[in-house]
Parts: C-alpha cells; structure tokens; sequence
C-alpha cells in the first residue's frame, strides 16, 4: 500500500525489477521528485489502491504474453527483454476473493497448470506473494502449497531462497510477513521460483530485516540477485 511513500526505501537497493504486490493505481503512484523513475512498468488489479505493480528500473522491458489469462486477475506472465536473453517471468500476488475454489494457492496451482506448457522453456521466474507455505497444507485438497512446489520441482523449478539458504518448505529460518507487525506470528510466504538454468546463476538471496522493514509493511522484501552476464 502507498507504494509511493516507500520507493526509495527499496529503490537504495538498485534494483532492476521490482514486484509490488497490494500497490497502488499507477495514477497516484506520485514520486518524490528525488525518487529514480521506473524505465517501464505494469498494473493489473480491481481496487486502486491494492493491486499488483511489476517496475523496471533498468533496461528491462515488459510485454504482457497473450496467453494471459484474466481469470488469473493478479498472475501475469511476462516476456522480459533488455538483458542478454529473455526472461519469462510470471509476477504473482495469489488473492483472488471472488474465486470459490480457494483465494491463495489455489491461484497459483490453477496458474501453473494453465501456463504449463510455458514452463518447460527455461528462463523462467515465478516471484511474488504467494500467500502460503506448506504448514497450511489441506491434506484432502490437491491444491495445496506442497503440490505446488512439488509440480514445479518436477519441471525443474525450484525455490531461489531455499536452494541459496539449504532450507525446507515449511522449517524457513526467514520470515518474510509478519501478521498484525508482531514479531511473534512470523510466516514465509513470499517467494522467488527460477528455472534449474537460472538457479545455477544465483549470487544471493536476502530476507529483509523485520527492525528495519516493518515499519513500511507487514511483509519485508525478498531479495535475489541472478549473474545474468
């Protein structure tokens, strides 16, 4: 929310991509004059004041694939250009309220099957909100975050954070949302999926730190850096 207040927090970082989920309408996205301005940019949402932003602040280039299905209001796949090859990347913030088959990871199970084909390609980003983790595994539901990642392991996607920190779905050291601010209700459920190929290109991956982020948000960035040279 009001991303505009909190740009330059994260924009110290130097990012080249930035996935914003609950962002505000590009038309009140009114940056401070010293603020660096995105080189191009993406909005998909209902709500003005929450929905999904994707930022350049590179040479990085975005082209909405017309695949995209809108029934996946808030699940974008991206062809990502500007770098020394082509990215597909998927920006995610999994809410979808008004779907009666599961708000959260039930839209990224639905996405990653319709997609599917997509997946195969390598050079392939899922990164966003995910809004899950596997301790809240439905046992009897197929869609379940386990399912997920199991699915895109078999794909040859993994977790950027749990390769880079030797991490288990569920037992991550790292919160990376923090219900109501409270330090005490820590959650992973942030996450950047890549492509066995762009795995190997991995140089870190970085939680935010809760003292410093939390007085922006309730979540604190998750932040991975490829060698893409």
């Amino acid at each position: 929310m009001a991303f505009r207040k909190k740009a330059k927090y994260i924009l110290s970082r130097e990012p080249d991509i930035v996935i914003v989920p609950e962002c505000e309408h590009p038309s009140k996205l009114l940056f401070e004059a010293d603020i660096t301005k995105p080189t191009d940019s993406l909005w998909f949402g209902r709500n003005q004041h929450k929905g999904l932003g994707i930022f350049s602040f590179s040479k990085c280039r975005f082209r909405v694939l017309e695949s995209h299905n809108p029934k996946l209001r808030t699940i974008i796949p991206i062809a990502v250009s500007g770098m020394q090859y082509d990215i597909l990347l998927f920006a995610i913030w999994a809410y979808n309220p008004q779907d009666s088959d599961g708000t959260y990871i039930e839209q990224v199970w639905k996405a990653i099957h319709h997609y599917g084909n997509l997946l195969l390609d390598g050079h392939t980003i899922l990164v966003g909100d995910f809004n899950s983790n596997s301790i809240w595994d439905k046992k009897n539901r197929e869609s379940n975050h386990s399912n997920v990642t199991k699915h895109l392991s078999e794909r040859g996607i993994f977790s950027a954070y749990h390769i880079f920190h030797k991490q288990i779905q569920g037992k991550e050291d790292h919160p990376t949302f923090y219900l109501y601010r409270h330090r005490n209700k820590p959650y992973h459920i942030d996450y950047c999926f890549a492509s066995s190929d762009l795995t190997k290109k991995i140089v870190s991956v970085e939680v935010g730190d809760f003292e410093y982020w939390i007085q922006h948000s309730d979540h604190v960035p998750l932040i991975v850096e490829f060698d893409l040279s």
